[in-house]
């Protein structure tokens, strides 16, 4: 039985080489994306039934998803992580990551985050690809030069996408990208195999 959380061959859903030669950075979406967008949250009551304390929320991440930002990192490409809503679970997953360029903004307006850091970084638009998967996204993903959806984004996104995961959201789809990126960019076996060298006797960090 198929689904849309099991593992397919990366093989089976390649990038194009032109588009990816250019790429210097990839910029993910986070809930949706990173995540299966949902949010666990929890708190307690007081005497009048409203909330006592701030609210705690949880997301889930995959670790498969984590590793393969890390294995952008190494081959020498730029990660950031844009997301239209503030969360501490985002904050500490990224910095576990070690992904420097995460940014959170109430309201969901990206393009100028996105646009300050190709400037700060000396990028243009055209070496930015971005992992989406709803309409807080379209104003930044209509400008890169790899547009890439999650298999659950909303139909908006899919119809301008270059490439489409066969995984959702939070479910492998992000690693399932940024395997197919780094394939059709000529790298990933040389860093899969750096990292499994390294891994006796070296310091690449885990996922």
């Amino acid at each position: 039985m198929s689904s849309g959380r099991r593992r397919n061959s990366r093989a089976e859903n390649p990038i194009s080489a032109e588009l990816a030669r250019p790429i210097r950075l990839v910029v993910f979406d986070v809930d949706g994306v990173l995540t299966d967008g949902g949010v666990y949250v929890g708190g307690s009551t007081g005497d009048e039934g409203r909330s006592s304390v701030p609210y705690v929320e949880f997301k889930r991440f995959s670790i498969q998803d984590g590793f393969g930002m890390k294995m952008l990192m190494w081959a020498g490409i730029e990660v950031a992580a844009v997301s239209g809503r503030v969360s501490e679970a985002t904050a500490l997953r990224m910095a576990e990551l070690g992904v420097a360029e995460c940014h959170q903004i109430e309201g969901a307006y990206k393009v100028p985050v996105v646009a300050e850091l190709l400037e700060r970084k000396g990028l243009r638009w055209a070496e930015v690809a971005m992992l989406a998967d709803d309409l807080p996204d379209m104003a930044v993903f209509e400008r890169v030069g790899l547009r890439a959806a999650v298999r659950n984004a909303v139909p908006q996104i899919s119809r301008l996408a270059h490439w489409r995961s066969k995984l959702e959201g939070g479910h492998g789809a992000a690693r399932e990208f940024t395997d197919a990126l780094l394939t059709a960019q000529g790298t990933l076996d040389s860093v899969a195999d750096a990292y499994v060298a390294a891994r006796s006797g070296s310091h690449l960090a885990g996922n």
